[in-house]
């Protein structure tokens, strides 16, 4: 049996924006950024998030993609990751995404347990993306809808609230 404590889930979203940033188009987007990330902040089961230079990630590189943006965490688990998400200003925000982003049919989010303390690169992201994309959901690189337990093979089913959720 594994302990549980021992691990961390991380989590990897990208975007493919529909204006540049500082576009009218985003701006109640960018708003948004620091009260979410906040939110995220102070959230039970929050343990870290990937910040570039702004205090966001929206200025950190992924997949060599300039119209890409990245959101990373590491949270206690499934659940904690989940009760943020579809709660208050996030929640919010997930409702508009279409308005901002492109509608894109491969993964664009990923799952995976990291051993506690451990903080993933993006590089560690992208690969877990890809693999996501390949093989869908294992316990390399899965998502809410099927997860996985820490280091474990039989698939968990959650439940993800219609219309806001990955299609994985």
């Amino acid at each position: 049996m594994t302990d549980a404590a021992a691990f961390e889930l991380a989590q990897v979203n990208i975007a493919r924006l529909k204006a540049p940033l500082d576009s009218p188009e985003l701006k109640d987007f960018v708003d948004a950024l620091d009260p979410v990330n906040a939110d995220a902040d102070t959230a039970e089961g929050f343990v870290w998030r990937l910040q570039g230079d702004s205090g966001d990630a929206t200025d950190v590189a992924v997949f060599g993609d300039s119209w890409l943006i990245i959101n990373m965490s590491v949270w206690r688990d499934t659940d904690a990751l989940t009760a943020f998400m579809y709660q208050g200003r996030h929640r919010e925000m997930l409702a508009r995404r279409r308005e901002w982003f492109e509608r894109v049919q491969e993964a664009m989010v990923a799952m995976w347990w990291v051993p506690a303390g451990h903080r993933p690169t993006v590089a560690e992201a992208e690969s877990r993306l890809l693999h996501l994309r390949t093989h869908g959901p294992t316990p390399y690189a899965f998502t809410l809808r099927t997860s996985y337990p820490p280091q474990g093979a039989t698939p968990l089913l959650g439940e993800v609230p219609e219309g806001l959720g990955c299609s994985v």
